[in-house]
C-alpha cells in the first residue's frame, strides 16, 4: 500500500499545461517546500536536491501518450559530517595525515602535563 496517491485525470488546453509544468519546473528549481496550485487544491512536497527521473513517450493507438516521472526517497539522504562541527570531526581528520618531510613522526598534539623548554638564543 502506498502512503499518498495523487491522481487528477481531466482535459486542459495546451496553455494550461504550459501552467502546469511552469508551476512544477518552478516548485523544481526552487527546492525544499513547494507548493504547487493544481486545480481543485494544492499539493505540498518537499523536493530534494537530487532526483531520479524518466521520460517516456509512446505512440500507438492515434495517439501520443508523454510520460514524465521523478522519483526521490521520502526520508532525507545522509550527508557527510560537517568538518566545522565543534573541530571534532578536523581533529580525527589530522590523526590520519602522515607528518610532513622533516619532522621525524613526530605528532604536535600533547597530552594534559606535557612541558615544552624553550632555548632562547642571545
Amino acid at each position: 500500500m502506498k502512503d499518498l496517491k495523487y491522481e487528477q485525470k481531466r482535459s486542459v488546453s495546451r496553455l494550461e499545461a504550459a501552467d502546469q509544468l511552469t508551476a512544477l519546473a518552478a516548485a523544481l528549481r526552487e527546492g525544499g517546500d513547494a507548493e504547487l496550485e493544481l486545480s481543485p487544491g494544492t499539493l505540498s512536497l518537499r523536493i530534494p536536491d537530487d532526483l531520479r527521473s524518466e521520460i517516456e513517450v509512446e505512440i500507438g493507438g492515434g495517439e501520443i501518450e508523454l510520460e514524465i516521472e521523478f522519483k526521490w526517497p521520502t526520508a532525507p539522504t545522509r550527508t557527510a559530517p560537517s568538518r566545522t562541527a565543534a573541530g571534532t570531526e578536523e581533529a580525527t581528520t589530522r590523526k590520519d595525515v602522515p607528518a610532513k618531510p622533516g619532522r621525524s613522526g613526530t605528532s604536535t598534539s600533547r597530552t594534559k602535563g606535557t612541558k615544552r623548554s624553550v632555548t632562547k638564543k642571545p
